[in-house]
Protein backbone atom coordinates (compact mmCIF):
# COMPACT_ATOMS: atom_id res chain seq x y z
CA UNK A 1 0.00 0.00 0.00
CA UNK A 2 1.43 3.22 -0.90
CA UNK A 3 0.72 6.00 1.62
CA UNK A 4 1.96 8.82 1.68
CA UNK A 5 2.70 12.57 4.24
CA UNK A 6 2.23 15.63 1.99
CA UNK A 7 2.96 19.02 3.24
CA UNK A 8 2.91 22.54 1.30
CA UNK A 9 6.05 22.18 0.32
CA UNK A 10 6.22 18.45 -1.55
CA UNK A 11 2.87 19.20 -2.96
CA UNK A 12 3.41 19.69 -5.85
CA UNK A 13 5.63 16.85 -6.86
CA UNK A 14 4.34 14.46 -4.34
CA UNK A 15 0.64 14.87 -6.00
CA UNK A 16 0.27 16.56 -8.99
CA UNK A 17 3.07 15.24 -10.95
CA UNK A 18 2.68 11.98 -9.34
CA UNK A 19 -0.53 11.96 -10.20
CA UNK A 20 0.26 11.66 -13.95
CA UNK A 21 1.26 8.43 -13.86
CA UNK A 22 -1.10 6.73 -11.19
CA UNK A 23 -4.43 8.20 -9.72
CA UNK A 24 -3.64 9.75 -5.93
CA UNK A 25 -6.36 10.32 -3.23
CA UNK A 26 -5.75 13.28 -1.33
CA UNK A 27 -7.04 13.00 2.69
CA UNK A 28 -7.09 16.61 4.10
CA UNK A 29 -7.43 15.65 8.52
CA UNK A 30 -6.20 16.88 11.37
CA UNK A 31 -5.16 15.46 14.75
CA UNK A 32 -8.08 16.66 16.82
CA UNK A 33 -10.55 15.48 13.42
CA UNK A 34 -12.58 12.34 15.10
CA UNK A 35 -14.32 11.67 12.22
CA UNK A 36 -11.07 11.64 10.47
CA UNK A 37 -10.14 8.98 12.59
CA UNK A 38 -12.88 6.94 10.96
CA UNK A 39 -12.42 8.20 7.65
CA UNK A 40 -9.37 7.02 7.28
CA UNK A 41 -8.75 3.29 7.55
CA UNK A 42 -11.18 3.20 4.87
CA UNK A 43 -9.79 5.04 2.94
CA UNK A 44 -6.27 2.94 3.74
CA UNK A 45 -8.28 -0.20 2.84
CA UNK A 46 -9.42 0.79 -0.39
CA UNK A 47 -5.67 1.67 -1.67
CA UNK A 48 -4.49 -1.66 -0.29
CA UNK A 49 -6.77 -3.50 -2.33
CA UNK A 50 -5.56 -1.47 -5.40
CA UNK A 51 -2.36 -2.69 -5.12
CA UNK A 52 0.11 -0.01 -6.38
CA UNK A 53 -2.73 1.31 -8.40
CA UNK A 54 -3.84 4.66 -6.56
CA UNK A 55 -1.45 6.55 -3.88
CA UNK A 56 -3.31 8.01 -0.76
CA UNK A 57 -1.57 11.41 0.16
CA UNK A 58 -2.32 12.78 3.48
CA UNK A 59 -2.76 16.18 4.58
CA UNK A 60 -2.55 17.95 7.87
CA UNK A 61 -4.51 21.22 7.63
CA UNK A 62 -3.10 22.32 10.78
CA UNK A 63 0.22 21.78 9.79
CA UNK A 64 -0.14 23.35 5.63
CA UNK A 65 -2.91 26.02 6.00
CA UNK A 66 -1.10 26.75 2.51
CA UNK A 67 -3.08 23.54 0.97
CA UNK A 68 -6.12 24.04 3.09
CA UNK A 69 -6.66 27.72 1.59
CA UNK A 70 -5.63 26.47 -2.04
CA UNK A 71 -8.28 24.07 -1.85
CA UNK A 72 -10.83 25.69 -0.27
CA UNK A 73 -11.21 22.83 3.00
CA UNK A 74 -13.63 24.32 4.83
CA UNK A 75 -14.98 21.22 6.11
CA UNK A 76 -12.80 18.11 6.92
CA UNK A 77 -12.24 15.30 6.51
CA UNK A 78 -11.96 16.20 2.83
CA UNK A 79 -11.15 13.67 0.27
CA UNK A 80 -9.83 14.61 -3.57
CA UNK A 81 -8.83 12.68 -6.23
CA UNK A 82 -6.35 13.51 -8.31
CA UNK A 83 -5.49 12.86 -12.37
CA UNK A 84 -3.08 14.49 -14.43
CA UNK A 85 -2.79 16.99 -11.98
CA UNK A 86 -6.16 18.17 -11.75
CA UNK A 87 -9.20 16.99 -9.81
CA UNK A 88 -11.44 14.74 -11.03
CA UNK A 89 -14.06 13.98 -7.95
CA UNK A 90 -14.26 14.70 -4.56
CA UNK A 91 -16.27 14.03 -1.03
CA UNK A 92 -16.24 15.72 2.45
CA UNK A 93 -17.26 14.16 5.40
CA UNK A 94 -17.40 10.42 6.71
CA UNK A 95 -19.06 8.12 3.93
CA UNK A 96 -20.27 4.76 4.63
CA UNK A 97 -17.44 2.18 3.06
CA UNK A 98 -19.62 1.43 0.05
CA UNK A 99 -19.17 5.02 -1.47
CA UNK A 100 -15.52 4.53 -0.80
CA UNK A 101 -15.31 1.78 -2.57
CA UNK A 102 -16.75 3.33 -5.36
CA UNK A 103 -15.10 6.38 -5.40
CA UNK A 104 -11.95 4.32 -5.92
CA UNK A 105 -13.36 2.60 -8.52
CA UNK A 106 -13.58 5.17 -10.53
CA UNK A 107 -10.28 5.71 -10.50
CA UNK A 108 -8.71 2.68 -11.54
CA UNK A 109 -9.62 0.33 -14.57
CA UNK A 110 -12.16 -1.92 -14.43
CA UNK A 111 -11.67 -5.82 -15.33
CA UNK A 112 -13.93 -5.00 -18.59
CA UNK A 113 -11.35 -2.24 -19.39
CA UNK A 114 -8.36 -4.11 -19.03
CA UNK A 115 -10.07 -6.64 -21.00
CA UNK A 116 -10.78 -4.71 -23.59
CA UNK A 117 -7.03 -2.95 -23.53
CA UNK A 118 -5.73 -6.43 -24.26
CA UNK A 119 -8.20 -7.13 -27.26
CA UNK A 120 -7.63 -10.68 -28.11
CA UNK A 121 -11.29 -12.81 -28.30
CA UNK A 122 -10.78 -14.21 -24.78
CA UNK A 123 -10.73 -11.21 -23.51
CA UNK A 124 -13.26 -9.14 -25.41
CA UNK A 125 -15.65 -12.49 -24.81
CA UNK A 126 -14.89 -11.86 -21.64
CA UNK A 127 -15.57 -8.28 -21.41
CA UNK A 128 -18.71 -8.61 -22.48
CA UNK A 129 -19.56 -11.00 -20.00
CA UNK A 130 -19.13 -8.60 -17.34
CA UNK A 131 -20.50 -5.43 -19.17
CA UNK A 132 -22.98 -6.90 -22.17
CA UNK A 133 -23.84 -4.14 -24.69
CA UNK A 134 -20.46 -2.58 -23.74
CA UNK A 135 -19.71 -0.63 -27.14
CA UNK A 136 -15.78 -1.09 -27.48
CA UNK A 137 -15.55 -4.88 -27.03
CA UNK A 138 -18.64 -5.23 -28.93
CA UNK A 139 -16.77 -3.19 -32.04
CA UNK A 140 -13.55 -4.68 -31.54
CA UNK A 141 -15.15 -8.27 -31.70
CA UNK A 142 -16.96 -7.63 -34.16
CA UNK A 143 -14.65 -6.15 -36.34
CA UNK A 144 -12.51 -10.15 -36.02
CA UNK A 145 -15.64 -12.10 -36.82
CA UNK A 146 -16.13 -9.87 -39.95
CA UNK A 147 -12.83 -10.14 -40.88
CA UNK A 148 -12.94 -13.97 -40.19
CA UNK A 149 -16.45 -14.11 -42.68
CA UNK A 150 -18.71 -14.92 -39.44
CA UNK A 151 -21.30 -12.49 -40.06
CA UNK A 152 -24.46 -13.71 -38.10
CA UNK A 153 -22.17 -13.78 -34.62
CA UNK A 154 -20.87 -10.36 -35.49
CA UNK A 155 -24.26 -8.93 -36.20
CA UNK A 156 -26.08 -10.67 -32.99
CA UNK A 157 -23.17 -8.80 -30.96
CA UNK A 158 -23.31 -5.64 -32.66
CA UNK A 159 -27.05 -5.12 -32.82
CA UNK A 160 -27.10 -5.41 -29.13
CA UNK A 161 -25.01 -2.39 -28.35
CA UNK A 162 -27.23 0.56 -27.54
CA UNK A 163 -26.59 4.18 -29.34
CA UNK A 164 -23.33 3.44 -30.71
CA UNK A 165 -22.28 5.02 -34.17
CA UNK A 166 -19.25 2.33 -34.46
CA UNK A 167 -21.38 -0.55 -33.93
CA UNK A 168 -24.39 0.68 -35.66
CA UNK A 169 -21.75 1.47 -38.63
CA UNK A 170 -20.20 -2.08 -38.38
CA UNK A 171 -23.45 -3.62 -38.44
CA UNK A 172 -24.98 -1.91 -41.74
CA UNK A 173 -21.68 -2.17 -43.25
CA UNK A 174 -21.88 -6.29 -42.95
CA UNK A 175 -25.30 -6.00 -44.34
CA UNK A 176 -24.67 -4.08 -47.20
CA UNK A 177 -21.52 -6.61 -48.36
CA UNK A 178 -24.33 -8.68 -48.52
CA UNK A 179 -27.30 -7.01 -50.25
CA UNK A 180 -25.20 -4.14 -52.33
CA UNK A 181 -21.80 -5.86 -54.23
CA UNK A 182 -21.60 -2.76 -55.87
CA UNK A 183 -20.23 -1.13 -53.00
CA UNK A 184 -17.55 -3.21 -52.71
CA UNK A 185 -15.16 -0.47 -53.70
CA UNK A 186 -16.13 1.74 -51.36
CA UNK A 187 -15.39 -1.03 -48.49
CA UNK A 188 -12.39 -1.71 -49.59
CA UNK A 189 -10.85 1.87 -49.99
CA UNK A 190 -11.46 2.21 -46.05
CA UNK A 191 -10.20 -0.81 -45.62
CA UNK A 192 -6.84 0.62 -47.53
CA UNK A 193 -6.93 3.74 -45.58
CA UNK A 194 -8.29 6.32 -48.62
CA UNK A 195 -10.86 6.80 -45.83
CA UNK A 196 -11.98 10.35 -48.50
CA UNK A 197 -12.11 8.07 -51.33
CA UNK A 198 -14.80 5.94 -49.16
CA UNK A 199 -16.94 8.04 -48.32
CA UNK A 200 -16.71 9.59 -51.65
CA UNK A 201 -18.24 6.54 -52.95
CA UNK A 202 -20.04 6.01 -50.08
CA UNK A 203 -21.91 9.60 -50.81
CA UNK A 204 -22.70 8.64 -54.52
CA UNK A 205 -24.31 6.10 -54.48
CA UNK A 206 -26.77 7.45 -52.01
CA UNK A 207 -29.49 8.76 -55.15
CA UNK A 208 -29.82 4.98 -56.34
CA UNK A 209 -29.80 3.49 -53.19
CA UNK A 210 -33.39 2.72 -52.61
CA UNK A 211 -33.94 0.49 -49.45
CA UNK A 212 -30.31 0.59 -47.98
CA UNK A 213 -29.87 4.36 -47.36
CA UNK A 214 -30.34 3.90 -43.81
CA UNK A 215 -27.51 1.75 -43.90
CA UNK A 216 -25.04 3.70 -46.18
CA UNK A 217 -25.82 6.31 -43.76
CA UNK A 218 -25.29 4.39 -40.79
CA UNK A 219 -21.35 3.54 -42.32
CA UNK A 220 -20.69 6.84 -43.02
CA UNK A 221 -21.73 7.79 -39.45
CA UNK A 222 -19.56 5.43 -37.93
CA UNK A 223 -16.52 6.23 -39.50
CA UNK A 224 -17.42 9.96 -39.48
CA UNK A 225 -17.54 9.13 -35.66
CA UNK A 226 -13.77 7.71 -35.72
CA UNK A 227 -12.59 10.26 -37.40
CA UNK A 228 -13.45 12.83 -34.60
CA UNK A 229 -15.62 16.24 -35.30
CA UNK A 230 -12.05 18.29 -35.57
CA UNK A 231 -10.71 16.21 -38.33
CA UNK A 232 -10.80 17.90 -41.50
CA UNK A 233 -12.98 15.37 -43.47
CA UNK A 234 -16.00 15.37 -41.04
CA UNK A 235 -17.42 19.03 -41.71
CA UNK A 236 -17.26 18.41 -45.10
CA UNK A 237 -18.46 14.68 -45.09
CA UNK A 238 -21.90 15.52 -43.06
CA UNK A 239 -22.90 18.69 -44.81
CA UNK A 240 -22.46 16.56 -47.93
CA UNK A 241 -24.42 13.52 -46.11
CA UNK A 242 -26.91 15.92 -45.15
CA UNK A 243 -27.85 17.24 -48.43
CA UNK A 244 -27.87 13.92 -50.09
CA UNK A 245 -30.55 12.70 -47.96
CA UNK A 246 -32.47 15.42 -46.94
Amino acid sequence: MTVIDVTDATFEQEVLERSRATPVVVDFWAEWCGPCRTLTPMLEKATAAREGEVVLAKVDTDANQQLSMAFQIQGIPAVKAFKDGQVVDQFVGVQPPPAVEQFFDRLVPSEADRLVDAGDETSLRRALELEPGRADAAVALGGMLHRRGEEDEALEILDSVPRSFAAEGLASRIRLEREAPELVDAFKALDDGDTERGLDLLLEALPNADGRKDDIRRVVVGVLDELGVEHPLSRETRRRLAAALY
